[in-house]
């Protein structure tokens, strides 16, 4: 039987599903919300969808772990973020299986979704160098994890951004079973510009901090050496991350890695057809026909919408091609119009590094028909393009993100939609276009639906 612990500060808008999930594993047999004395009404709710509630003793991620391990009546507990809703239907049972089986002692859960700034450039360096046995798991910071109890209650909580890192070392230094399981797709929020540095500092010193007694002694007697030693290889490796990312190659998905339009699949097997062609007809202003696509479909499931993707070709050598690149050093991503629930499946499918497309929402696993379009899109004072709402923009936002000139850039779509962004990238391809113009823009044009013509500049 399970324990599952939840640390919730201010999750009132989220809990109550995170707690029905949890409970509708057949093997949970205990749900606990350590709250970190919340302003809202999370508290109220957990209590009401029958949670064991802990208010916090101390603010701190830490402590509350600590004192959710000490209220555990089952010895496999399992760690769940407050503010995920929905998370993939098999979490609990993907973390808990190694454990269960007694194939394991800890579990760290990866879902797909790129890696954060915070573990590229920071806790992968210093993995790399202090703690090698660690460096392929692929989201150290993940804090969706499940253990045995009686390995938790061995071990000293950092009460920080520098948690997550600090078990996961732990476990690997009390030579525990340790094991990195996907559990899916998660749309997971990202950390504010200005918490990175706090975060940062953080990381490091937890990773730092269990890494010093392991240090050489030669290194540790000296005064400063050892931590100047690791200044100096982290900023070497930080540099080598760097510079393999400085070239990049970004596609857009629609009839271009795929041969049809995802939507249109979606129009043929939901029954909208002459919707869509009605809107595509009469409506011009591309952010309101973003917005009144999304709305048809309403009431579809994720499950549903990933049945429609999972059925759809993708243009011949895709896979091998964007690998080729990646192996030259290039960054590869994909920028489209279309849902990041898809172009995060289709990235998983050819091997690339990011995705970039609006963000449908949903509640209890079901479109609402809302889109959000993100802010990189629009056009800002520092845009080069001038369009208010552009490819381009969130090319840009991406160069910037990853210290890429767009001239190091090449970019490949098929329709009008991505004109802009192929004039003003380093090299543009048009990739089985039928827009006349954008052949013109673009400085190569490929007519089969065969990557292998990209080769070429790579």
């Amino acid at each position: 039987m399970l324990t599952v612990i939840i640390p919730a500060l201010n999750e009132a808008a989220t809990i109550a599903n995170v707690i029905r999930f949890c409970f509708a594993d057949k093997n949970v047999t205990q749900v606990i919300v350590v709250d970190d004395t919340s302003e809202d009404d999370t508290v109220a709710i957990a209590r009401k969808e029958g949670a064991h509630v802990i208010i916090s003793k101390a603010r701190g991620k830490g402590i509350s772990m600590k004192e959710g391990i000490d209220e555990a009546t089952n010895d496999i507990i399992l760690f769940l973020d407050a503010d995920i809703d929905p998370y993939p239907e098999k979490t609990i049972s993907l973390l808990t299986a190694p454990l269960i089986n007694d194939e394991a002692d800890f579990v760290k859960g990866a879902f797909a979704r790129n890696a954060g700034r915070v573990t590229e450039l920071v806790a992968k360096p210093l993995l790399h160098i202090l703690f090698p046995g660690l460096s392929h798991f692929s989201q150290p910071l993940s804090g969706m994890i499940a253990g045995k109890k009686s390995f938790f209650q061995k071990i000293e909580f950092f009460n920080d951004y520098g948690v997550d890192i600090g078990i996961l070392i732990d476990m690997y230094l009390m030579k525990a079973r340790v094991a990195e399981v996907n559990i899916g797709y998660i749309e997971n929020k990202s950390k504010p510009w200005d918490a990175l540095g706090k975060m940062s500092r953080e990381v490091s010193r937890a990773i730092i901090t269990r890494a010093q007694p392991q240090l050489n002694a030669e290194l540790a007697g000296e005064s400063g050496s050892s931590l100047e030693l690791i200044q100096r290889e982290m900023s070497n490796v930080i540099r080598e991350n760097l510079a393999g990312y400085r070239k990049m190659i970004v596609l857009d998905m629609d009839n271009t890695i795929l041969k049809d339009r995802f939507i249109d699949r979606c129009a043929d097997a939901f029954g909208f057809v002459p919707k869509l062609e009605e809107l595509r007809f009469s409506e011009k202003d591309p952010i309101i026909l973003t917005k009144r696509i999304g709305l048809l479909l309403k009431n579809r499931t994720m499950d549903e919408l990933l049945h429609v993707i999972s059925s759809m070709d993708m243009a011949d050598n895709i896979q091998q091609v964007i690998q080729s690149y990646r192996d030259k050093g290039y960054l590869v991503g994909i920028i489209s119009h279309s849902y990041t629930l898809i172009t995060n499946y289709v990235r998983q499918q050819i091997g690339a590094d990011f995705s970039v497309a609006h963000q449908l929402e949903f509640f209890e696993g079901k479109a609402t028909g809302e889109v959000g379009l993100p802010s990189y899109f629009f056009g800002s004072p520092d845009s080069i393009c001038g369009h208010s709402f552009c490819k381009t923009n969130a090319l840009q936002h991406i160069c910037d993100k990853y210290n890429v000139k767009m001239k190091n850039c090449i970019a490949v779509g098929d329709s009008k939609d991505d004109r802009c962004m192929i004039a003003y990238a380093g090299t543009g391809v048009a990739f089985c276009s039928t827009d006349e113009l954008l052949d013109k823009i673009a400085d190569m044009q490929i007519k089969e639906r065969n990557f292998d013509p990209l080769l070429e500049l790579a």
